[in-house]
């Protein structure tokens, strides 16, 4: 089961494939940040 590195909510794992980054650990999630965030490169620490 895929978590959120940041606040350990489940995400699924191809979400977390996609957001995360080149390591695969997603900084946030969509429960973490508005998705706006996560598509301008959140997840990734970015």
């Amino acid at each position: 089961m895929a978590t959120c590195d940041n606040c350990g909510s489940h995400v699924t794992a191809h979400y977390k494939r996609v957001f995360a980054d080149n390591q695969g650990v997603l900084h946030a999630c969509s429960n973490c940040q508005p998705q706006t965030e996560m598509l301008n490169g959140a997840g990734a620490g970015d």
